[in-house]
């Protein structure tokens, strides 16, 4: 079962048709749209303030999401893809964008609707990654425009797993 609690009164609000995994934690004032997956070791906690996380979107396991009092919310559209270990903190991610395995994006940054976000990139308070770019380093700096084939892979991911949501979702007891 996952570990599904309220904060301050304030219970997560999850689609049934939304995984999220045994041993995921959502805490607190998060809403997460269908079709998504809070996948295995993930901790979403919206207590200082809220995570809103739209749909077909996929936190891959043991990736962090939490906010800042007073600054902002965490925001993650609908069909991005979010790798294994990546923190978001208080920042803004829109449709379509693909945050990479181990990546770190901070207070205020924003990732663009496909803007790419390398694997191990650190994206600091305030910087935007733009639609069509790649972000890499730590700091993270404007690498290069995507190719088309990246672009294209975006979609693919998200609707991959989708169907892995499905797939999850069929074999709950």
């Amino acid at each position: 079962m996952s570990f599904i609690l309220p904060y301050k009164n304030i219970r997560p609000k999850i689609s049934d048709k939304a995984f999220i995994a045994p041993t995921a934690a959502i805490i607190g004032d998060v809403d997460i749209g269908e079709g998504t997956g809070v996948w295995f070791g993930c901790s979403v906690r919206g207590d200082v303030n809220d995570i809103r996380i739209g749909k077909r979107t996929n936190i891959q396991d043991g990736s962090v999401i939490h906010v800042t009092r007073n600054v902002q919310g965490t925001y993650i559209g609908d069909e991005v893809t979010i790798g294994h270990m990546a923190l978001l903190h208080a920042c803004t991610i829109e449709d379509r964008a693909f945050i990479g395995m181990g990546a770190i994006v901070m207070d205020e940054a924003v990732v663009e609707t496909y803007g790419m976000l390398a694997a191990g990139a650190m994206l600091t308070p305030g910087r935007r990654v733009l639609s069509g770019q790649l972000w890499a380093g730590r700091p993270a700096k404007y690498w290069r425009d995507l190719t088309q084939e990246e672009r294209d892979f975006i979609p693919v991911s998200a609707e991959n797993y989708a169907r892995h949501v499905t797939e999850y979702l069929a074999e709950m007891p």
